[in-house]
């Protein structure tokens, strides 16, 4: 039973998944929706389970024809952030093709190439790792032992390469999952060279601040993945026009992750100075890009 009654059944879908991206994407609009888990009676008598969208009565038309439009492709990027932005997450079937070939889609689409470069080579030095070239892969990226120009120009690429090298799957499933997010949506709106920029520049001041706070023996992308968060959330506030933004809930609760690993309650390992650094960088990079760049 729904309990408000400005609101009206608008369609009803037999994938939750499917009915909650079209749902999310009509709250974006400013049109208040929710699905419903229903059972219905088909044509031959037999019960099925399916959910309905219901949407406010007085904008059931705008969401029909939002819905004609979201059927026929219902994993394009506007609807896949619409559900970021919300704060939900949303599952495919592994049985269903359709679904993981639009998914699939969907990844490719929202990626750019600077975005998708990062992406595959953090998995793949990841997935190298775990074959046995651990030891190879980290002294190979490993930041400087010490400091120093000549270090500098014989081997430039330690100053970002702890970036790509994760030490467990939920790690770079954590990493990656926000890179791919984040930095599509920089290299969409804004064009591959902000995303290059802000990539080596947040990775050198968190690399930096981490190797003086800790030492050498650090990796991941987080410090890098904070600062598309810093860079988004304030370049959404400066120049809301860009599309560009992260929901409250998402923020807090990135703000909340990075106060929980200064205070030193998780149970893992977490590079605090290179999240905190890399918010920083990304935060003033915004600043900078709109108030005295453009």
């Amino acid at each position: 039973m729904l309990e408000d009654q400005s609101l009206k059944a608008l369609v009803q879908l037999e994938q939750h998944n499917v009915a909650l991206l079209f749902t999310n994407y009509l709250v974006t609009l400013g049109i208040d929706a929710k699905v419903i888990a229903e059972t219905v009676i088909t044509d031959n008598g037999e019960s099925k389970q399916g959910y309905t969208v219901y949407c406010q009565q007085d904008k059931q038309a705008q969401a029909t024809i939002e819905f004609e439009l979201f059927i026929k492709k219902p994993f394009d990027q506007k609807y896949q952030q619409a559900a970021w932005h919300n704060g939900e997450t949303v599952s495919v079937k592994s049985n269903d093709l359709t679904l993981l070939k639009s998914f699939r889609e969907s990844f490719l689409a929202h990626a750019g190439a600077v975005t998708l470069v990062v992406f595959v080579l953090c998995w793949f030095v990841y997935l190298a790792s775990n074959l046995g070239w651990a030891r190879d892969l980290f002294t190979l990226l490993q930041f400087y032992p010490k400091v120093s120009l000549d270090g500098f120009i014989t081997e430039p690429w330690r100053i970002i390469g702890p970036v790509f090298f994760h030490f467990s799957l939920l790690h770079i499933v954590f990493n990656t999952m926000w890179w791919w997010q984040l930095a599509g949506s920089i290299e969409k709106e804004l064009g591959k060279g902000i995303l290059i920029n802000l990539l080596l520049v947040s990775a050198i001041f968190s690399n930096l601040g981490q190797f003086f706070v800790s030492g050498a023996n650090f990796g991941g992308l987080s410090g890098v993945v904070y600062a598309l968060v810093g860079f988004v959330w304030w370049y959404g506030y400066l120049a809301p026009e860009k599309g560009l933004s992260l929901s409250k809930p998402i923020i807090g609760f990135l703000l909340f992750w990075l106060v929980l690993g200064f205070l030193d309650v998780l149970p893992v390992n977490v590079a605090n100075t290179a999240h905190l650094l890399g918010l920083i960088s990304g935060c003033l990079l915004a600043v900078y890009s709109v108030k005295v760049a453009k």
